[in-house]
């Protein structure tokens, strides 16, 4: 028997972090040479773009499976999940909406805010869940962590590109 309730939790968080990477077309990879990631000054420690992908996925399947064992101890959609996956949606919210601040809108201050807001929600998420299943730690630390890591790389990168001069950019 089919488990569509899980397929659903795993595909939920993967679906609105691809949509959202529409937003970083020819921002990251370009056909015409360097885009415009390329051109910002980024720190020695920065990972290499092919890692972001399976990194986000990897996330995005864990805090979906974490969703799904708090749906599933709540008993479905009850008032006891009403806290825990509303947060959980609000931090989605804010995690999908932060590459399009960044990549689309070049406002790289603005989305250090963006990811701080986001860095907040999950943690508030993380303990909602973790109050309702403990084994959810296992499965939103990583991303915690991530988002901590990003969070740094944001600000680092803001800073290093404060004083550059803006390049032009016809989809703005």
């Amino acid at each position: 028997m089919v488990n569509w309730k899980l397929i659903g939790a795993l595909a939920l968080p993967n679906v609105g972090g691809w949509l959202s990477a529409l937003t970083m077309a020819g921002q990251v990879r370009s056909p015409t040479g360097k885009a415009w990631y390329d051109h910002l000054k980024k720190p020695s420690w920065n990972p290499p773009k092919w890692v972001f992908g399976p990194a986000w996925t990897v996330l995005y399947t864990g805090m979906g499976y974490a969703s799904y064992l708090v749906y599933e101890d709540c008993g479905g959609f009850t008032d006891d999940a009403l806290v825990p996956l509303s947060l959980f949606g609000a931090q989605l919210l804010f995690n999908w909406t932060w590459s399009p601040v960044f990549f689309k809108y070049h406002k790289i201050g603005l989305a250090f805010l963006h990811m701080i807001a986001l860095d907040v929600a999950a943690g508030a998420c993380t303990i909602s869940f973790f109050n309702v299943n403990k084994k959810t730690l296992y499965f939103m630390a990583p991303y915690l962590c991530w988002l901590a890591f990003a969070s740094c790389l944001n600000y680092t990168i803001w800073k290093l590109n404060e004083n550059v001069p803006k390049i032009p950019n016809k989809d703005n």
